[in-house]
C-alpha cells in the first residue's frame, strides 16, 4: 500500500473533513466500507475533540422487538468488527491517536469495492445529467448504461443504478409533498410568470378536487388564431397513475405541420366533462369557434359537440375509424383477406353516393356482415366520415391520418400512465418543443 494512505499515529489533518476523506480512501485500498461513528465535544465550546471512524462491519444489529411477518429479513451485515481509526484536535490540527488495522471478515477485492456504499457518491454535476436523461423520457436503465458508456464503465461512474432510482425517487417525493393538487397549481403559476397570456382553467368537485384541467399557452393561442379553423380533438391517451384522459386540440399550419391549439386532463370520458372542455377552449381562444371538428367515434364527445358548437360540422378521423375497425373486426382482416382494402375504398374512393352505396352492399354481401352491429351503426353516421357525404366539409385535407398518428406518436413515446404530473408536464412540453422545432426547420428549408 502507498505511504500516503498509511495509519501512523500523529498523522496530521488540518479538519475532519480531511480526515474523513483519508479513511474513506483506506478502505477502499484495502478493500472494506467505512462509517462514521460518533466524537467528543468539548465542555468549554461544545467544539469536537475526538472524532471515531469505524468500519461499516462495526457493531451488531440489535434485535427486533416488534413482532412481525415479514417474509424476507435483511441479511445480516454486521460481524462486530474492530477495526478502527480515532482523531483528537491537538494544536488547531487533527491527528490520529489510535487506531485498529485488523479485520474480522473478509475483505472485497479490488474489482467490487466500487461497489460499496461508502465508495457510491452522486455527484452534483451527475444529478443534473440523471435530471436531464428524466426530462428527455430515457428510462433509468438506458439513462445509467449512457452514462457508464461517458466514464468508461460502471466501475468508473462512482455510483449505481439503485443511487440513481433512489435520487429520483428522493426528488419526487420533495416535488409532490403538497400533493398533485400542489405541483398542478406550481407548473401553471410558473408558466404565468414565464408568459403573462399563458391560459389555463380547472373545474372543482363536491369536495373541491380538482377534476378537470385545461390549459394553452400563448403560441397554442396564436396559433389557433392562424390555423384554428379545422381542429383535431383526440382523447385516446391515458398518462398518468391516475389514467386520465388526455385530450389534444390540435390542426395544420401552413406548412402542413401539426400544431397544439390546447391540452386538457379529464376526469372521465361523459357529456358533462366534454361540454366543460368544449365551453372553456372557446373561452381561451375568445369564442372563435372552428369551421370542422374532427374527433374519434366517442359518443359522449359527439353529443357535447352538437349542444356547444351545434353550427360547427363534426367529421370522424379516419385514423381512428380504421383503428376501431381492426378492433371490432380483425377476425374479417386475416391473412389474405381484402377486408380492409375494401373498407378504405368505401371510405375515401367514391365521389358519388350511389357508388358508395353499391360498394357498401358489395361490402356487407362478401363478407357476410348485414348484421355487425359496429358497422351498422358506422353507416348511420356515414356523413361524417364517406368522401361522397363529405365534399361540402371544410377540411384543409384533414381527413388524412397524418394528424392523429403524428401526434398520436409523439405523446405515447414521451408519457405512459406510471408518470406523476409533474413528470408529465415536462414529458408534455418536450412533445410541444419537437412540435415547434420541426416547424423551425421547414420555414428554414421553404
Amino acid at each position: 500500500m502507498e505511504d500516503e494512505f498509511k495509519l501512523e499515529i500523529g498523522r496530521e489533518f488540518e479538519s475532519l473533513d480531511e480526515a474523513w476523506n483519508f479513511w474513506n480512501e483506506y478502505g477502499s485500498k484495502i478493500g472494506f466500507g467505512v462509517r462514521k461513528y460518533n466524537g467528543t465535544k468539548s465542555k468549554k465550546d461544545g467544539s469536537i475533540i475526538t472524532y471515531r471512524y469505524v468500519c461499516c462491519k462495526e457493531g451488531i444489529r440489535k434485535k427486533d422487538r416488534r413482532e412481525t411477518t415479514t417474509s424476507r429479513y435483511r441479511p445480516e451485515i454486521r460481524t462486530n468488527c474492530k477495526a478502527r481509526m480515532v482523531v483528537s484536535r491537538i494544536d488547531e490540527k487533527f491527528k490520529i491517536t489510535k487506531f485498529n488495522e485488523e479485520h474480522n471478515h473478509p475483505l472485497h477485492t479490488q474489482e467490487t469495492v466500487h461497489l460499496l456504499p461508502s465508495q457510491r457518491n452522486l455527484s452534483e454535476v451527475q444529478a443534473h445529467e440523471v435530471d436531464l436523461a428524466e426530462e428527455s423520457g430515457l428510462e433509468p436503465k438506458e439513462a445509467f448504461d449512457l452514462m457508464s458508456t461517458y466514464a468508461g464503465g460502471q466501475e468508473n461512474l462512482g455510483y449505481t443504478m439503485i443511487d440513481a432510482r433512489n435520487y429520483l425517487m428522493k426528488k419526487r417525493r420533495k416535488h409532490i409533498k403538497f400533493g398533485e393538487v400542489g405541483c398542478l397549481l406550481e407548473y401553471f403559476q410558473k408558466r404565468i410568470v414565464e408568459n403573462p397570456s399563458f391560459y389555463h382553467k380547472y373545474q372543482l368537485d363536491m369536495e373541491q378536487q380538482v377534476t378537470n384541467v385545461f390549459w394553452a399557452d400563448a403560441r397554442m393561442l396564436k396559433d389557433y388564431a392562424h390555423f384554428g379553423e379545422v381542429v383535431s380533438l383526440d382523447t385516446t391517451y391515458s398518462t398518468n397513475r391516475d389514467h386520465q384522459p388526455l385530450a389534444l386540440f390540435s390542426g395544420f399550419n401552413h406548412h402542413r405541420s401539426v400544431v397544439i391549439f390546447g391540452a386538457a386532463l379529464l376526469y372521465d370520458e361523459t357529456i358533462e366533462s366534454f361540454k366543460w372542455l368544449l365551453e372553456t377552449f372557446l373561452d381561451a381562444h375568445t369564442q372563435n369557434k372552428p369551421q370542422t371538428v374532427f374527433t374519434d367515434q366517442d359518443q359522449a364527445m359527439a353529443r357535447a359537440l352538437s349542444e356547444i358548437l351545434p353550427n360547427t360540422r363534426h367529421c370522424l378521423c379516419t385514423w381512428h375509424l380504421l383503428q376501431n375497425g381492426i378492433k371490432h373486426l380483425g377476425n374479417l382482416m386475416k391473412e389474405g383477406s381484402h377486408f380492409l382494402t375494401d373498407f378504405k375504398k368505401c371510405m375515401f374512393d367514391y365521389v358519388q353516393v350511389d357508388k358508395f352505396e353499391e360498394a357498401w352492399s358489395k361490402l356487407l354481401s362478401s363478407y357476410n356482415v348485414h348484421e355487425n352491429g359496429w358497422l351498422n351503426s358506422t353507416y348511420n353516421i356515414k356523413e361524417k366520415w364517406a368522401r361522397c357525404y363529405m365534399k361540402d366539409a371544410f377540411t384543409l385535407g384533414m381527413r388524412s391520418t397524418q394528424v392523429s398518428e403524428s401526434v398520436n406518436a409523439e405523446v405515447k413515446r414521451c408519457t405512459k400512465p406510471k408518470l406523476d404530473i409533474n413528470r408529465f408536464f415536462k414529458r408534455f412540453d418536450k412533445v410541444v418543443e419537437k412540435k415547434r422545432f420541426k416547424e423551425l426547420q421547414l420555414e428554414y428549408e421553404s
